[in-house]
């Protein structure tokens, strides 16, 4: 464990991660059927789920894994106050921010405002709370509004591209600090809060539903965007990674009550309630 996670460090990250990009999105018939067969066996991916259950009808092994679920597969909780989870995954952290430091795990932690490449933007959440859900090659890999908002700006911030899964988290220090990522701010009818998408290693790209494909290009320098921002329902889809990451929700103090028991490792699907949202009078 230890020697991947060293490797890691000198891998060259973004050069696999284009290779990765090509290999999956590849329409060969016979690398693509087994590619995506492949997954679904090491995996368990339920293909009872998609909108298409059928994985040889898929163009590329990318079209498999950003599939659609069919109608129903994901209820949302019923509550409008409920903080809905953004993906299907497992729990990396959840909990309190302190003095803007957000725990990564069992003894180390980072800085919110390196997080969101913005000190400023991130007084505001100094004191709030996070959750951040980690999403497996077996997962869905679209991500949806936890509560309804309207998009204020992003910041893409250029990083390195170390894996996400739980040995990596363990052993890099500030990992989701310095990965790239796209910070999506938004402004809610609870306040303000941010969805933060962390690419990782072989991650081939992110998008999203309001400006396509965002990463690749990877960024040579933090690039922020303030469009016209579309108003997203609580639990619509905003965003898809190409290949499995990780995504942080981050609220201001007092926005938000985080369920109990949202412990590391905890398996989450989307829509389900994370927490319940204040009351909008405060």
């Amino acid at each position: 464990m230890r020697f991947t996670v060293a490797l890691s460090h000198v891998l060259p990250q973004h050069t696999l991660s284009a290779l990765v990009r090509a290999a999956t999105r590849w329409r060969w018939r016979p690398w693509k059927n087994w590619l995506i067969q492949h997954v679904v066996r090491s995996y368990a991916v339920d293909l009872s789920e998609a909108e298409n259950p059928d994985p040889t009808q898929y163009a590329h092994f990318d079209a498999f894994f950003t599939r659609a679920l069919r109608p129903g597969a994901r209820p949302l909780d019923a509550d409008p106050r409920s903080l809905l989870c953004p993906a299907d995954g497992r729990i990396s952290q959840a909990g309190a921010i302190r003095d803007g430091r957000i725990v990564q795990a069992k003894g180390r932690d980072y800085s919110l405002a390196e997080l969101l490449g913005d000190g400023a933007a991130a007084q505001r959440y100094a004191q709030g709370s996070f959750v951040n859900v980690y999403l497996s090659p077996r997962d869905y890999h679209r991500v949806h509004m936890p509560c309804a908002g309207r998009l204020v700006e992003t910041l893409h911030i250029p990083g390195r591209l170390f894996s996400v899964a739980p040995a990596a988290v363990a052993g890099v220090d500030r990992l989701f600090a310095r990965n790239e990522r796209l910070v999506c701010h938004f402004d809610g009818v609870h306040g303000p809060f941010v969805v933060v998408m962390v690419g990782a290693l072989l991650v081939s790209g992110i998008s999203t539903v309001w400006a396509g494909a965002v990463v690749p290009p990877y960024a040579r320098v933090p690039q922020r965007l303030r469009p016209s921002g579309p108003q997203l329902a609580a639990g619509a889809e905003m965003a898809r990674f190409h290949m499995g990451s990780t995504v942080i929700i981050v609220l201001p103090a007092g926005a938000a009550t985080l369920r109990v028991g949202l412990v590391a490792e905890l398996a989450v699907r989307m829509g389900e309630r994370l927490g319940t949202l204040s009351s909008q009078d405060n």
